[in-house]
């Protein structure tokens, strides 16, 4: 049976602060924001409590609180900071070049990024779908957070950057064992790190890959990827149709951390639209799917949810 729920909108009471979630030296990934008011956390926790069986949409918002930048926060995202832009599928695939670029600075930026921990967020989560609330998480994020926080019921839409694939034979192998093999084949190579990018790279110079060395699939010597969906790329249909089966069991949405701008999350939220399911959405700044929400909650991730209580 379906709950009503109203329509709720947050006071415009006084901003109150606390302490923050996020550690001191990650605080520059994550956008200016006070901390949520009382009001707000009082309908989140409504919207919560009269939810059975929740799908929960997580994006780069959350993981900013982990250390990790992402692309479209204001003044702290990549595309505020440098006109760099990330890999697209395309480029990928037909350049080997593209790839040779793509692979240094992933090389470079692997130890940091794979060394990323799980936040308060990513942990009230878990404990959300170990106490049943939550029904299934899907993320947008290719950072493993939800997994290493021991999350279960997870689909990661995007894929994720610690698994890579052959392009050739389709063969899966860990991001850590290619790692090892960059080691062996490059044992003369370095080259001095630049600011840190979302997908766990760090920007170069040209000059500076002219001699690094990719390998190839050990299986059929193919071209390695991410097992990740680069933009202008598309989520697998059977992806797509999993996440729609898990929309269609559940009861409410609460979107967290994310802005919607890439139509392959949206598309949830335009579909539980036709459901008339009631949307939630917990983000720092407007996301595309604002008009389709009954309660928006502006605040850092960790500090909404730790505050939310499993009644």
């Amino acid at each position: 049976m379906r709950l009503p729920w109203p329509m709720v909108t947050p006071h415009p009471a006084s901003v109150r602060r606390g302490a923050s979630s996020v550690a001191a030296g990650q605080l520059n990934f994550v956008p200016p924001c006070r901390t949520t008011d009382a009001r707000s956390l009082e309908l989140l926790q409504e919207f919560v409590t009269r939810a059975r069986r929740m799908l929960v949409i997580t994006g780069a918002g959350l993981s900013t609180e982990s250390g990790i930048p992402d692309y479209r926060s204001e003044g702290v995202g990549l595309y505020a900071r440098t006109d760099r832009r990330p890999m697209q599928h395309a480029e990928f695939v037909r350049s080997a070049r593209s790839r040779q670029r793509y692979w240094a600075r992933n090389f470079l930026g692997w130890p940091q990024f794979s060394s990323h921990q799980p936040n308060l967020a990513h942990r009230a989560l878990r404990r959300w779908e170990e106490g049943g609330k939550l029904h299934w998480l899907v993320t947008q994020n290719v950072d493993a957070l939800h997994g290493k926080a021991g999350q279960k019921r997870l689909t990661e839409l995007h894929g994720c950057a610690h698994r890579v694939v052959c392009l050739s034979c389709s063969a899966v192998t860990p991001r850590e064992d290619l790692q090892g093999r960059f080691v062996a084949i490059n044992p003369e190579w370095s080259a001095q790190a630049g600011a840190v990018a979302p997908d766990g790279d760090v920007f170069l110079e040209d000059e500076q890959v002219l001699n690094f060395r990719v390998p190839s699939c050990q299986n059929c010597g193919g071209i390695l990827k991410p097992e990740v969906t680069f933009f202008g790329d598309t989520v697998s249909k059977t992806t797509v149709e999993f996440v729609h089966g898990r929309l269609a069991e559940s009861d409410s949405v609460l979107v967290v951390g994310s802005s919607l701008q890439v139509y392959s999350g949206y598309r949830f939220l335009l579909a539980a639209s036709d459901r008339k399911l009631p949307v939630a959405i917990l983000n720092i700044g407007p996301t595309r799917a604002d008009h389709l929400a009954k309660l928006k909650v502006s605040g850092r991730c960790g500090e909404v949810l730790s505050a939310v209580q499993l009644l």
